[in-house]
């Protein structure tokens, strides 16, 4: 299989747009204003963007993300920065978003909304690392930043140039406040077959405050946490005849709402742990013909009680008292 990939980034009406914008005067917003305009005592949600990639069949990416930050009780946003085509056994083509609109959607969200944390996740090349590192740094530098470094697809493509990776170690992981990298991922940012509480220390001498390198690909399941002074290990149930499509994305996620809910980062990383597990557990093998998607919402259940000609099977009318 070979992966198509589509840019348009200097196409005719792109360029129209660009130079409409430029011969625009008036006065914009700049970085400045990005800080929350909400009054603390009116917020009450904790709000977490989501700087990734568009999944179109919804297993992964900003559509997991989003599914795990509804789960977790937060306001979830997005920044795209790629969109591809498509399911559970391929990617078709990658369309790359323009890295004026990646910035531009991080502002904007920013500036009305208010980010309490970010997750990252595909970026595919260095122009958009570049672009992302831009937006971040018009963030408070108090904001948590969880990295998921995803680098391959569930489906076997790659999601990342190789050339990329020196970007995305330079420009993001010394900004991470955590890094969540699978077992290949973490060998591939250190170049190096090392085991994996030696990789933990080795990611963690490139610049984030924190590595959770996560356990799907060990043979125990079990995540390693590691903060430059305390080295946990998260042990965990391994699902094999569950569905795992979208599981890094989800852990990512939940463990940036939590912590934008206030979790201490260990906390966050176990609860993140537990909650994508549930979700590969649950997940839904109907869903296409290749891995299907994680379940966090609990889908499956919901569908159960749909009637057989799939709709809502009608709640008993009740007993009328007068």
């Amino acid at each position: 299989m070979h992966t198509l990939v589509c840019t348009t980034r200097h196409c005719p009406v792109w360029t129209e747009a660009v130079a409409h914008h430029a011969h625009d005067r008036r006065p914009r917003p700049g970085p400045t204003t990005l800080v929350n305009p909400v009054p603390p005592d009116r917020h009450r949600i904790p709000r977490v963007l989501s700087i990734a990639g568009s999944d179109s069949g919804a297993g992964a990416g900003i559509q997991a993300d989003l599914k795990a930050f509804a789960a977790c009780g937060v306001h979830g946003m997005t920044a795209i920065t790629a969109i591809t085509a498509q399911n559970t056994v391929e990617v078709a083509a990658v369309h790359p978003i323009p890295p004026e609109i990646i910035i531009a959607q991080v502002r904007a969200v920013a500036r009305d909304i208010g980010v309490d944390a970010v997750k990252i996740g595909m970026l595919g090349d260095s122009t958009t690392i570049e672009a992302v590192a831009r937006a971040l740094s018009e963030l408070p530098d108090e904001t948590p930043v969880v990295l998921d470094p995803v680098m391959v697809a569930e489906s076997g493509a790659t999601l990342l140039d190789p050339q990329a990776r020196t970007t995305l170690i330079e420009m993001l992981l010394p900004r991470a406040t955590v890094v969540t990298p699978n077992l290949p991922e973490a060998r591939t940012l250190v170049a190096t077959e090392v085991d994996v509480h030696e990789l933990a220390r080795a990611i963690h001498a490139l610049g984030p405050q924190i590595v959770v390198i996560t356990g799907g690909h060990r043979d125990d399941a079990t995540d390693v946490f590691f903060d430059g002074h305390r080295l946990v290990e998260l042990p965990g149930d391994r699902h094999p005849a569950g569905a795992t499509h979208g599981s890094g994305c989800t852990h990512s996620s939940v463990l940036a709402a939590r912590l934008a809910h206030g979790d201490a980062p260990l906390e966050a990383a176990r609860t993140a742990r537990q909650m994508a597990s549930d979700a590969v557990a649950r997940g839904l093998h109907e869903i296409g013909a290749g891995a299907g998607p994680v379940d966090i919402l609990g889908i499956a259940s919901k569908a159960d009680k749909t009637g057989p000609s799939g709709a809502r099977a009608q709640p008993a009318e009740g007993i009328v008292l007068t």
